[in-house]
């Protein structure tokens, strides 16, 4: 059966995020339009549609003259990053706890079983596109038009970062990443029972284990190079 014209544009938009959050594309790139129409058998003016609806997702930036540029990681972004992501993660969760609907909820789950099973299997950027999407589903429950866009953005360097400083080898990051699935759980269950409140607080100390884990790889063993806690964060012992 011939892939249409709408086949081909959504099987380059889907391929080229995931290329992008895996960092098969790395950050700061300049994309070749001519051999991105070539791999995925369109036309420039198609192409250059995925491009635009990429842009205004947050994963490319569009230069006059020069193209698509896969969004950058500056040390201004990070910096961004680490300030904004505790407080869009807690205000989603505590609005996806108010708003979720039992289909979604059910969507969750089956977002979760997926998950573990790519912790189990060892897949690396399964498990990094899995995470991406169990909290851009809670994104959806909490059904905010102003804080989607931003709750995208934080999304794609998180899962980048993720697939930057992954480290197999590493027992405690690997029991990190148990805890963290543990974690999810828990946010299936709070934002089932419509608990608001805790999985706010349960976003805080997710953020809180994401982020100790990747300054546990940016730095080298014996050294100590904090990163900043977010405001009022719980620490990992009092966790929910």
């Amino acid at each position: 059966m011939t892939e249409g014209p709408q086949s081909r544009k959504a099987r380059c938009l889907d391929d080229l995020r995931r290329r992008i959050l895996t960092q098969a594309l790395e950050p700061g790139v300049y994309l070749d339009e001519v051999a991105l129409a070539e791999t995925y058998a369109m036309s420039r003016p198609p192409l250059r549609e995925v491009l635009n609806q990429l842009a205004g997702e947050g994963y490319v930036v569009l230069h006059q003259n020069r193209g698509a540029q896969v969004a950058p990681m500056t040390h201004k972004t990070l910096r961004n990053f680490f300030v904004a992501a505790p407080m869009i993660y807690a205000a989603v969760a505590r609005l996806a706890a108010q708003n979720a609907r039992p289909a979604q909820i059910m969507r969750l789950k089956d977002t979760q079983l997926l998950f573990r099973k790519a912790i189990r299997a060892g897949h690396t950027a399964e498990r990094a596109l899995l995470n991406e999407r169990f909290h851009a589903l809670i994104g959806e429950m909490a059904d905010n038009e102003y804080l989607m866009p931003s709750l995208r953005r934080l999304l794609i360097d998180h899962t980048r970062i993720s697939m930057t400083f992954y480290n197999p080898r590493n027992a405690a990051l690997a029991r990190q990443r148990e805890v963290a699935a543990d974690h999810h759980d828990r946010f299936i269950a709070l934002i089932e029972a419509g608990d608001a409140d805790a999985a706010a607080a349960l976003a805080v100390a997710h953020w809180e284990l994401s982020r100790a884990e990747i300054e546990s790889f940016a730095t080298p063993e014996g050294m100590q190079i904090p990163l900043g806690h977010a405001p009022g964060a719980v620490s990992q012992k009092g966790a929910p």
